[in-house]
């Protein structure tokens, strides 16, 4: 019979306890605080005292009371049953905590975070006598009509499996047994996991394949591939979570997790309510079914926010290497910061930047460097990837404050909200000129096979088109537009063209809200040859006004939102090229002066 490890709290400082009386403590164990066992995690040992990161509020608690060790690191349990659910920051279901304490969840609850009741039909894939090792493949279980859950070996695990079953199990039960040298291992559904620690993999794949968010602005012209990093900062209301909820909804991720660390209350809970009701454009089966959620809104306890980022990804990585791409998405890295900053401060520690403590880039490092694109351990041969994006909420818009400047330095994509834009409805409000992305060049190739040989020339003077009209328009506040040469003026028409037809993007309804590449690619192809043929009438000596008042070109900007989709570009673009060379023949421009291009 083990012996009981308990100690006593000494000092109690917000979510921050000091206590003593347990000499052999580890840095990292989980422990129970107080008469109510209030979970909370060692973060700090000094001679004869250690101090604890309490994850629920520590309101009441006093010195005297007892703390108990539970000999556990933080881990997350993985297996099935994690699909459609919501979380708290510490693995904890709301929905089972709301049938057992109702609306708000009390102290010291403690729910399972998969349930032990449920029985899961198990298909083995290997068979008795087979040599296995950690990673490796030995079943799958429906978690959901959209996810195959593939039942695993655990990592350092390895040996002949002298004992496998097909049946209805629940994770508790053994599904297998692993005979390891002498010693036979019970094999179940699920294992745990630390979750500040990385899950292992064979071996990094270089990052080629983009992933494809249905957003246009991100997609052509700032793309993350999948494996990659992103962060979106931007001022309040700039649309983060909004922009976020879309690529969530849309992107062709096999899997999301959502992380709400520190948001309003409000927004989370539109999420949630909003997410259930979601169609996957791809199977037309509910998004949640593809889905996790980590519910950690601003009124919780502030360092369960910490902990909520590293059980969100914990859990990006088990599907990972499960051979899925994975999209984790953190709104917003922000509030966590803001945790560190404030538990940091508590433990008395020397600040930085902001008051930050110095560790902070470290932190951010270690959180984005979990994305990848893997060739996962064991066997069936298999990759996987896990692309992580995260909001930042720079206060008053300031980029060059300490969260966002070191998160730029983890990441290969930002996508700079602008408060400008945001207050002209334009959405996404997504900075052209401040954005960028490491990908861009990399994901080329995919296009060039997958949509069209020309697509990269095309992109590339498009954005080239955008930052010269930003230029002409500094100059045209000054001296008016009417005084610019028409060649100039035609560059502010294009831009106006492809910021409204292209850039700009419904987030609500109806056919825009997910753009899928080859009608990103018609219809960036439709506005740059009508730049190209409308330059050369502009060098013929054709009034800019002329072409500028043609009906199409209207349409172009209006386009994207036709319910004939592909059809109605394709379409547009006739008549465009027709209506540029109606105007040819009535100034007797040769037909073949429009083809040259610029």
């Amino acid at each position: 019979m083990s012996v009981e490890r308990r100690g006593v709290i000494r000092k109690v400082s917000g979510p921050v306890v000091v206590a003593e009386g347990i000499p052999d403590i580890k840095l990292g164990e989980v422990v129970d605080v107080g008469k109510e066992r209030l979970i909370g995690e060692v973060v700090r040992i000094s001679e004869g005292y250690f101090t604890v990161q309490v994850y629920e509020s520590t309101s009441g608690i006093k010195p005297g009371e007892p703390v108990y060790a539970t000999g556990k690191l933080l881990v997350a349990e993985l297996g099935p049953g994690l699909m459609s659910t919501i979380f708290d920051g510490v693995q904890r279901p709301l929905e089972e905590i709301l049938k057992r304490a109702g609306s708000f969840i009390k102290r010291g609850i403690k729910v399972n975070a998969l349930p032990r009741d449920k029985k899961w039909y198990f298909k083995p894939v290997v068979s008795k006598g087979k040599k296995v090792e950690g990673g490796d493949i030995i079943g799958s279980v429906k978690e959901t009509p959209l996810i195959e859950h593939k039942v695993m070996v655990p990592p350092g695990v390895r040996g002949e499996v002298v004992k496998i079953e097909e049946g209805e199990f629940t994770i508790e039960e053994p599904v297998a047994i692993i005979k390891s040298d002498s010693e036979e291992i019970e094999v179940k559904m699920y294992h745990e996991w630390p979750v500040r620690v990385p899950r292992p993999f064979k071996k990094r794949l270089p990052l080629i394949v983009p992933l494809i968010t249905g957003q246009r602005v991100l997609d052509t012209f700032f793309p993350i591939a999948k494996g990659g990093a992103a962060c979106i900062p931007g001022g309040f209301g700039t649309g983060k979570t909004v922009t976020l909820h879309k690529v969530s909804m849309y992107s062709d991720a096999d899997i999301v997790v959502y992380i709400g660390c520190g948001e309003r209350g409000n927004e989370m809970c539109e999420l949630l309510t909003e997410f259930p009701r979601l169609i996957d454009h791809r199977t037309k089966r509910p998004l949640i079914e593809k889905s996790i959620m980590i519910a950690n809104t601003s009124n919780m306890p502030v360092s369960a926010r910490e902990a909520s980022i590293y059980m969100g990804v914990t859990m990006a990585e088990y599907y990972r290497d499960q051979g899925y791409d994975v999209a984790l998405i953190a709104d917003s890295t922000s509030r966590w910061a803001e945790a560190l900053r404030e538990i940091s401060g508590r433990l008395g520690e020397m600040p930085v930047e902001r008051g930050f403590p110095a560790y902070l880039p470290d932190r951010i490092a270690e959180f984005y460097e979990r994305a990848g694109r893997v060739e996962c351990l064991g066997r069936p041969k298999r990759t996987g990837s896990l692309t992580i994006m995260g909001a930042v909420s720079p206060p008053g818009g300031d980029f060059n404050e300490p969260v966002t400047i070191h998160t730029l330095r983890f990441v290969g994509a930002m996508w700079a909200l602008s408060t400008d834009l945001a207050y002209r409805r334009h959405f996404p409000a997504v900075d052209w000129l401040k954005s960028f992305s490491q990908y861009a060049e990399i994901v080329e190739e995919w296009w060039s096979k997958e949509v069209s040989e020309d697509f990269a020339r095309y992109r590339r003077r498009a954005l080239n088109l955008l930052t010269v009209a930003s230029e002409i328009e500094a100059i045209a506040s000054i001296v008016g537009e009417g005084a610019l040469p028409d060649d100039q003026r035609l560059i502010l028409l294009t831009a106006e063209i492809i910021k409204e037809g292209f850039l700009l993007q419904t987030a609500m309804e109806g056919v825009d809200v997910r753009c899928p590449p080859l009608k990103q690619y018609l219809l960036l192809k439709m506005m740059m040859d009508f730049y190209d043929k409308a330059y050369m009438l502009i060098k013929r000596r054709v009034p800019i006004d002329e072409i500028a008042e043609m009906p199409v070109v209207f349409e172009m900007m209006r386009v994207k939102e036709d319910e004939r989709d592909l059809e109605a570009v394709k379409e547009l673009y006739k008549r465009v090229m027709e209506a540029l060379s109606n105007i040819a023949k009535k100034y007797n421009i040769p037909q073949e002066a429009l083809s040259r291009g610029v």
